[in-house]
């Protein structure tokens, strides 16, 4: 009877190890996971950031006639009165 007890501890305690292990690596699998997510929402607060700071900047620009110059060069195909204007035939 004393050694059917013993053994009974012994594969009780085994059985509960193994389940408190498995238990701890599903929860750093989950854990590995979250920081993952993490990360990447870190990076895109991060892009979005630098996307407000350039807006930011565009818009302190925006009415300066420097800007408007290159908005009209650029896209508007316009030039200084009496400005020579080459085109590259290459491109």
């Amino acid at each position: 009877m004393k050694i059917i007890k013993k053994l009974y501890k012994k594969v009780l305690f085994v059985v509960i190890s193994i389940y408190v292990i498995c238990i701890f690596t599903s929860q750093q699998q989950t854990l590995n996971r979250y920081q993952k997510e993490i990360n990447e929402y870190d990076k895109q607060i991060e892009e979005a950031k630098e996307t407000q700071d350039s807006l930011l900047e565009m818009k302190e620009n925006v009415n300066s006639p420097e800007y408007i110059e290159k908005i009209a060069r650029e896209k508007l195909g316009m030039y200084l009165p009496n400005e020579r204007v080459y085109i590259d035939i290459d491109k």
